[in-house]
């Protein structure tokens, strides 16, 4: 059987009992990094039985073709990332899916989460919501990705390196207007665990100095109100300078926003 087993974000009793269970028992374990599965193991007091190899983002197709032979061959393979749900921005999808391709057995052993950890902190709305991965990295793809949130109702769930942090909510604030309101969840059930709340403009300025650790931030949904066309103006030059006719980004900004494709071509045409 294929088992991906959720493990602590940070404090090791965080763990069920099902996973110390499954990390003595397991025949393979494919850990996300084995020195931290390791230091994990001993702070858990077990000791796996089974063999450990490294299971990450840049092997994890390479490891592929093995793995299912173990689960094929009755074994038991435990999928571990380092901290929360193995597949959720975390290796795993891929052996997931091909198991599933097969319909080989497939259970998960629940546990921490990142993403609802930072959600149900947030005093944000939490009935509906999105989670949207990593932020991407560079500026115009970035910016592209906010301008598709101008409108998103939900609240929205990413995580973002802290190196890029303070860029990623400037220009959040300047994209989707800096009164949005947001909070940035830092070293979620760790020892200097810290719930920054507020609107984008207060937080962009707090995370101007240097901000560590792991982050989660969760960004509330738009509200009723449309967009106005000279905050959907960034989006268009963005695209514009990295190449696209004006009448392409136009035509795609104003349907994500439902705003007129007119307005904003002369809006756009204005201010070039």
């Amino acid at each position: 059987m294929l088992v991906l087993a959720a493990t602590p974000l940070g404090d090791p009793r965080d763990a069920s009992v099902r996973l110390r269970e499954a990390i003595e028992t397991a025949d393979v374990i494919a850990a996300e990094d084995t020195r931290r599965f390791r230091h994990l193991a001993a702070a858990l007091g077990v000791a796996p039985a089974g063999r450990v190899i490294s299971h990450y983002d840049d092997n994890e197709a390479a490891r592929l073709p093995r793995l299912l032979d173990d689960v094929r061959e009755g074994r038991t393979v435990l999928v571990l990332s380092d901290a929360g749900m193995p597949a959720v921005s975390d290796p795993g999808y891929r052996l997931v899916a091909a198991a599933a391709a097969e319909d080989l057995p497939i259970t998960c052993l629940p546990g921490p989460s990142a993403v609802t950890t930072a959600l149900v902190l947030s005093g944000l709305p939490s009935d509906r919501f999105t989670f949207d991965g990593f932020a991407p990295r560079k500026d115009g793809d970035r910016r592209r990705w906010l301008a598709e949130l101008a409108r998103e109702r939900r609240t929205t769930v990413f995580f973002e390196s802290p190196r890029r942090l303070g860029e990623t909510l400037a220009l959040a604030a300047e994209v989707l207007g800096g009164e949005r309101r947001a909070a940035v969840c830092r070293e979620l059930t760790k020892t200097y665990e810290e719930i920054r709340r507020g609107s984008l403009a207060e937080l962009a300025d707090w995370a101007a100095a240097e901000v560590r650790g792991e982050i989660t931030v969760v960004l509330a949904g738009a509200s009723a109100a449309t967009p106005t066309i000279g905050s959907l103006l960034p989006a268009v030059q963005e695209r514009v300078a990295d190449g696209e006719r004006l009448k392409d980004a136009v035509a795609d900004v104003a349907a994500a926003a439902g705003v007129s494709k007119r307005d904003l071509y002369n809006a756009a045409v204005e201010s070039a």
